[in-house]
This record gives C-alpha cells, structure tokens and sequence, in this order.
C-alpha cells in the first residue's frame, strides 16, 4: 500500500512544485494549487507538507525570483570559515558526513571500463530521477523534469562509455527513499567518478550547509586556485550526483543562479525546499 501512495504522490507533488514555481512570484492560493491537483485544500496541505517537508505558504514565500540573491547577502558561506561558526555542530544543517569514494585518475582514465553500473528510475520530490550505481555506491543522480527521461539517461552513460549498464531500479529502492529524506543521506554511499580536480570541486561543495549558498569565486579559492573560477564553473555543472553533492548551492557573485544541468527551474525548487526546512528548523525551539 505504501510503494502505491509513493509511486501517485510523489509525482502529483513534483507538479504542484512545477505549478508553484510557473508562478514566477505571484502567490498561489492553497484553493487554487489543491484545486488543480484535484485535491482537496486540507488534503493536499497534509499530503505537500509530509513529502516537501514544508507547508505550500511556506515554500512559495522561498521560491522567488529575487531569493537567490537574498540567500547570497542572508547566508552566504565562506568555505574556509564555516567550521568556525559552528554550522558543523550538533544541528547537523549540512552534508560532511557523506561518505564516498572518489576513483583513481588511473579507473577514471578506462572511461569506465570494468565497471558494471546499475540504473533505474524514481520518484522525487523534483521530479524523475534517474539513479546509476556501482557496488561501491551511488555515482549518479540525474533530474529528468526539464531535460526529459532519454536526455537525462544519455548524459549520465556518455560520462562512462565503456562501463556495462543494467537496468535494475528495484535494487536501488531503498537509496532512492534516503536520497530524499531529511538527515538520512548523510550516510548515503557514493561512489565519485571524476578527474581529480573535479573531485576537489565536488568536495568543497560538500562544506555547503544545507540552506546556506556560496559562489564559485568561493569554491575557486577554497581549493587554492583562486583564478580558475571558469574551470570550477565547468567542475560543477559536470557533478554527477546532483542534490547529494549540491552543486545548486553555488551561485554566481552577482547573486544569480547561473547555470544548472538539470534545468533552472530544479534549482529553484531545491533552493526553496533548503531554506524553507532551516527557516523552520530555527524557529522551532
């Protein structure tokens, strides 16, 4: 029975995110967003709630044009100093913990070759995700709501040409759920397949937390190479696990969004489903 309700609402709810940031600002009755979803307002509040993890109010209040730029001057990070201020406290408000693995430049040289990876298809509360994974891990994650299911699956498989993949979601169920719950993909196992400067990049991304932004300048210095901003630009868009590794907290100096591989729109939504779940975190003693 649950595996049925997952499988309806979670799709039903990625609209209603579509629908809510479609808006572009103008605030949308609960009437009106219930309505569409043809659902009733009390159920779909409960139902939006329990799978975004914060009220339709609320999320909308976030998801405006004008948020990243408040996120840039409200919690911008300085990655060299976040330890400092404690954001990797008891609060646990950000993802150091993941662990990983991060291939050899010899294993990434092979293009994939000798690895057999596994893929299949879920639910999110961005949309479609396509998961791809070794024996080790999770080493892709890719949102198909802007891109399209065939697009979002050949961008993955081109990063490793040689490997051998098979098609196998169930065996990816119980990662896809923790992907997305709040907390439990700290402890999510990836597997990183990059050159090693890329891997530099993923990591810094890492000390992101979780509601907070930074910019690429940021990253740039925080790995020591203060001018290859461009090169850092390019290291995070070519982030094979989206959302794990959040490639969408980093944000250009002027406070625009600049580019994300999955499409704008997932950024925004992810952007607001952060600050929102912090805002309340905060507020709730």
């Amino acid at each position: 029975m649950l595996d049925t309700q997952r499988s309806y609402h979670w799709p039903l709810m990625a609209r209603a995110i579509e629908r809510i940031d479609s808006a572009e600002g103008r605030a949308l009755s609960l009437e009106e967003i219930a309505a569409e979803m043809n659902l009733s307002p009390a159920h779909f509040q409960r139902l939006f709630s329990r799978w975004v993890g914060v009220s339709p109010k609320r999320f909308q209040q976030f998801l405006t044009l004008g948020h990243a730029k408040s996120l840039l001057a409200e919690r911008f990070t300085t990655l060299q100093t976040a330890d400092a201020v404690g954001l990797s406290g008891g609060g646990r408000l950000h993802d150091l913990f993941l662990r990983w693995e991060a291939m050899s430049p010899g294993d990434y040289a092979r293009r994939g070759a000798g690895l057999t990876l596994r893929w299949g298809w879920h639910d999110s509360p961005f949309g479609p995700v396509l998961i791809m994974s070794t024996e080790t891990g999770i080493c892709g994650l890719a949102f198909a709501a802007e891109t399209g299911r065939e697009a979002a699956y050949a961008d993955l498989a081109a990063r490793w040409p040689e490997a051998r993949f098979v098609e196998d979601a169930a065996a990816q169920a119980g990662w896809a759920e923790a992907a997305f719950a709040t907390g439990a993909h700290e402890t999510l196992p990836l597997h990183l397949i990059g050159a090693p400067f890329q891997i530099k990049v993923w990591e810094a991304l890492l000390a992101i937390p979780s509601g907070h932004v930074t910019t690429y300048g940021e990253i740039a210095s925080a790995i020591g190479k203060p001018r290859a901003v461009r090169a850092v630009g390019t290291a995070v868009g070519r982030n094979p696990v989206s959302w794990l590794i959040p490639c969408h907290r980093a944000l250009r100096a002027t406070g625009g969004l600049g580019g994300y591989h999955w499409g704008l729109s997932v950024k925004r939504a992810m952007l607001a489903d952060e600050a929102a779940r912090l805002d309340d975190a905060i507020a709730t003693p």
